[in-house]
């Protein structure tokens, strides 16, 4: 009875909640299907109670007008560490609304925290959460612990938004109302993505990919048609293990045919080690309750140092371009911010921390329906690079694997070259020579 009255104390309703916030500070959501759908949808309401708010959220999962109508340019800003569609949408018409965080993930919350303390600005946690346990008084934040609960023990304020639709996750996900400030109930479905089908030349990269795998591996899988068609390719394999960033569809396919067992795992043997899910509703179902998952933060989960702890650990990520002497860009096209760095480094380098581990790029040899190479002499001006040269192990194309990590730029260009898209090979041997990465 004692943790419900308390919980009434600090219900209030939304407009309250906002009406409550300072008039200049920050506010930072939780991340993809666990950011803060009632706050991010009704905050432009409120625009006049704001001098300045700066909003601070990563993949944001549906299109929000705070961050996107031109007339909340200098009312509201949305610093992001990873771009979707809408914010790349605002982003290209130029509007002052939405900026990009630089980061490698297990450190985006440490970073921004340190960043904004220094500032001395008011920090506001405001997050979803599952309702309240009556009887001790606990909140469970979900889907995401990349940097949330860092967060909440920083923050000067902390808002939980209620929602009965989130599901309850085993792990470092455990909030008490005594942490809480104010309550807000807003019931909604968290967001949802559907599973990528993977075509023809996406399963030939698997094909490749999944020939890297030996049984007994743990595994890292990013999201898409590639990743999906590698966990396609994996079946047969035997006791593969999860720590991963992100705890995707495919995962659960693999467990429930007996190719994932997390039984021969070097940390948490049995367990499930994510940081963030992110599926559909059948997703959210399965890992409800479930205590073969564990959601940890992301400083622990995908830490290089972490990851390499585990034996055999094998990273499987996807990119954009490669250019000869190995610098991958995943997040960008020219200087045009496209998503994100995420853990895409974090996880490349622990894996080859590992004993046994491999770090894995994969891309097509093409884009734009053939018409360029994705494999290219080399990036183009302004691109930011995701994976550095000296970083880079295994890339993978439809036409094939090679092993990058300390080979010479010379032998790096022709292993590239020999897995480009053949309509572009020659055309990439005498942009090499030209250069001067081969003689």
């Amino acid at each position: 009875m004692k943790w419900e009255a308390v919980y009434q104390k600090k219900l209030i309703g939304m407009e309250e909640a906002v009406q409550r916030l300072p008039k200049r500070g920050v506010v930072i959501m939780g991340m993809a299907a666990m950011e803060s759908q009632g706050f991010m949808s009704r905050v432009h309401e409120y625009a006049d109670h704001f001098d300045f708010l700066r909003v601070i959220s990563c993949l944001n999962m549906a299109s929000y007008p705070f961050c996107e109508e031109q007339k909340y340019e200098g009312k509201f800003l949305n610093e992001n560490w990873f771009y979707g569609p809408s914010n790349r949408m605002a982003a290209k018409k130029g509007y002052d609304l939405v900026t990009f965080i630089p980061n490698n993930l297990h450190q985006a919350g440490t970073n921004k925290i340190k960043a904004l303390k220094d500032e001395g600005v008011p920090i506001i946690y405001w997050g979803p959460a599952t309702p309240m346990q009556t009887k001790t008084g606990f909140f469970n934040i979900g889907l995401s612990n990349v940097y949330e609960m860092e967060v909440i023990e920083a923050a000067d304020t902390v808002v939980m938004e209620v929602n009965e639709k989130i599901p309850w996750i085993h792990g470092d996900t455990q909030v008490h109302i005594d942490q809480v400030d104010f309550l807000v109930e807003h019931h909604r479905e968290p967001p949802a993505i559907p599973s990528a089908e993977p075509g023809d030349v996406e399963k030939r990269i698997a094909a490749h990919i999944a020939e890297l795998v030996p049984d007994g591996a743990t595994l890292q899988i990013g999201i898409g048609g590639i990743p999906n068609a590698v966990a396609g390719m994996l079946k047969g394999k035997k006791h593969l293990g999860i720590h991963t960033e992100m705890f995707t569809e495919s995962m659960i396919d693999l467990f429930e045919n007996g190719t994932i067992t997390n039984r021969e795992k070097t940390l948490w043997p049995g367990k499930f080690i994510c940081t963030f899910a992110l599926g559909s509703r059948r997703m959210y179902d399965w890992l409800d309750n479930n205590p073969g998952v564990m959601i940890l933060r992301g400083n622990y989960v995908n830490k290089p140092e972490v990851l390499g702890q585990n034996s055999l650990m094998h990273s499987i990520n996807t990119a954009m371009s490669v250019d000869l002497t190995g610098q991958v860009s995943s997040e960008a096209i020219g200087p045009i911010q496209y998503s994100g760095t995420g853990g895409q480094l974090d996880t490349h380098r622990g894996a080859q921390l590992s004993a046994g581990g491999k770090g894995i790029i994969a891309l097509k040899s093409t884009a734009k329906k053939g018409t360029i190479s994705t494999i290219v002499p080399t990036l183009a001006a302004g691109t930011m690079v995701t994976v550095p040269r000296q970083d880079l192990d295994w890339v993978a194309t439809e036409y094939g694997a090679v092993q990058l990590r300390g080979r010479t730029v010379a032998e790096r260009a022709r292993k590239l070259i020999s897995i480009a898209h053949p309509d572009y090979r020659d055309e990439l041997e005498r942009a090499a020579r030209e250069i001067g990465y081969l003689h």
